[in-house]
């Protein structure tokens, strides 16, 4: 677990080493960084509900979060995964539930803001479609 970010500077540091944002500049980390909201949940505590409202795009700072759709679990999501994606670029409600499965450290971009960042961070965008595509190989096999 990494530690958890008090400055931006800080969440600065721990955005660089995940993957998603790899391709950006010191600087450009330290725009990400004042963009972005931090938050943290309880073990157990349901961070989105299948159906309802969300809110944002999350990245995973620290913790695990597992998936459920139905009351049943698909997989867990950790350190360096983002959820929240559909409701926040589709403005569709989130398709499962997403429960803290231990603390729980997010970043979270609003979800107003995300159209934004995406268009001006190409290659966080390209990283999130690869992702987003192992996603989707997934799901297929899921209901395979």
């Amino acid at each position: 677990m990494c530690d958890m970010a008090t400055t931006r500077g800080e969440l600065a540091d721990t955005l660089s080493s995940l993957s998603l944002f790899a391709d950006l500049s010191a600087a450009e980390l330290e725009s990400v960084a004042h963009i972005v909201d931090e938050r943290r949940f309880a073990a157990g505590e349901r961070i989105l509900r299948q159906g309802l409202s969300g809110s944002g795009f999350y990245i995973i700072l620290a913790g695990e979060a597992a998936i459920r759709v139905d009351g049943k679990e698909y997989g867990k999501l950790g350190r360096g995964d983002f959820f929240g994606e559909i409701s926040a670029l589709l403005g569709d409600p989130p398709v499962a539930d997403i429960v803290a499965g231990r603390e729980l450290h997010c970043a979270i971009i609003p979800g107003p803001a995300l159209e934004q960042f995406m268009v001006g961070h190409p290659q966080v965008m390209f990283r999130m479609l690869q992702s987003e595509a192992r996603k989707l190989r997934t799901a297929t096999r899921w209901r395979s």
